[in-house]
């Protein structure tokens, strides 16, 4: 059964001249070994982290809600999309029809937008904790509760057009999965992708890099102070520059190339993209549910205090130290570790 019977009007782009499918057996087979090299791990963390939060109380605080929050999008977007690329690899086939494309599609593009969303708020929760640029204000639970909601009700926003008329779901890659179209050439569909790359792309990558520029900033001022002994402030700022390089990078390296990739056919519908090329920027953007988890449970020294002993049955790798995750500014804006 190939992809053409499922999809008789959108089956060109999957199918080269003669009607063979755009990879071999082999290739389809090697494809669903990668994704499922990612799904696996990405599970496993993700719930990970919304075990060990359930199972210990001191994890339930306002700054951890989004990192759940994460966990759970990134969940969604590997248990959904990850676990049906790897099965339907292995078919070499999209198997769910047109009907199953419209429901994968929408809720992997829902999962991945909200996780997207959360990133921003996370970098946000840790400018406003630390910059203090409304003065001193208190991250509270009705604070976290209410980014949450908004990273839901914007990703909900913005996937729900395609199932009433303005964008649709279609096959994309190989043929394997499903995701908004970007090569349609309507006009309405065109308007669609434009606002989806906008909102859902250039807004949070915006944030990400604003929040986490003000944070820098700030804790290298606060260095240059020299407020506290023994090198303290530098030790935080260096870690905090850490894991700014390695939110940015993985931004850019999961979702840079899908949304280039998609602007590309915008702007050029009549460019011709190898099947197989374009379904790299496509597990790009799904590998994110494995970088997030490790870059959060890694730099957040309360997660990590309980996770790893969770992941290796009571062993402890690393000792505590100072984390920026639970670095505060005094009153005096100098930088205390929680």
């Amino acid at each position: 059964m190939q992809s053409s019977a499922l999809f008789p009007n959108a089956s060109s782009s999957y199918l080269g001249p003669q009607g063979e499918p755009p990879l071999s057996r082999t290739g389809y087979i090697i494809l669903s070994v990668i994704m499922a090299i990612f799904t696996g791990p990405a599970i496993v963390l993700n719930s990970t982290v919304i075990i060990v939060t359930l199972m210990h109380k001191q994890l339930r605080q306002p700054l951890n809600y989004a990192l759940v929050n994460m966990a759970v999008a990134d969940l969604g977007t590997a248990v959904i999309g990850g676990v049906l690329s790897v099965v339907n690899n292995a078919q070499g086939y999209f198997s769910l029809g047109r009907t199953g494309c419209v429901m994968e599609g929408f809720a992997v593009a829902v999962c991945g937008i909200a996780s997207l969303c959360t990133v921003a708020l996370i970098a946000l929760e840790r400018m406003f904790v630390v910059c203090k640029p409304l003065g001193l204000m208190t991250f509270e639970r009705k604070h976290a509760v209410g980014g949450i909601a908004l990273s839901w009700l914007w990703s909900l926003t913005w996937n729900l057009p395609p199932l009433f008329g303005w964008g649709r779901y279609e096959l994309e890659g190989v043929g394997t999965s499903c995701a908004p179209d970007w090569h349609s050439r309507d006009p309405g569909n065109v308007s669609y992708v434009l606002a989806y790359f906008a909102v859902c792309f250039a807004v949070p990558f915006v944030v990400i890099l604003t929040s986490y520029t003000r944070l820098l900033w700030t804790l290298h001022r606060v260095s240059k102070m020299d407020c506290l002994e023994d090198g303290a402030v530098a030790k935080v700022e260096l870690k905090v520059a850490c894991m700014v390089v390695l939110m940015v990078l993985t931004f850019l390296l999961s979702w840079l190339p899908y949304a280039a990739l998609a602007m590309l056919v915008v702007y050029d519908p009549d460019v011709y993209i190898n099947p197989l090329v374009g379904t790299v920027p496509v597990y790009l953007a799904k590998s994110s549910t494995v970088y997030n988890p490790l870059i959060y449970i890694y730099c957040n020294k309360q997660f990590r205090k309980y996770a790893v002993p969770f992941l290796l049955c009571g062993k402890e790798l690393w000792e505590d130290e100072v984390s920026e995750g639970t670095t505060v500014m005094t009153a005096n804006n100098r930088v205390s570790p929680a």
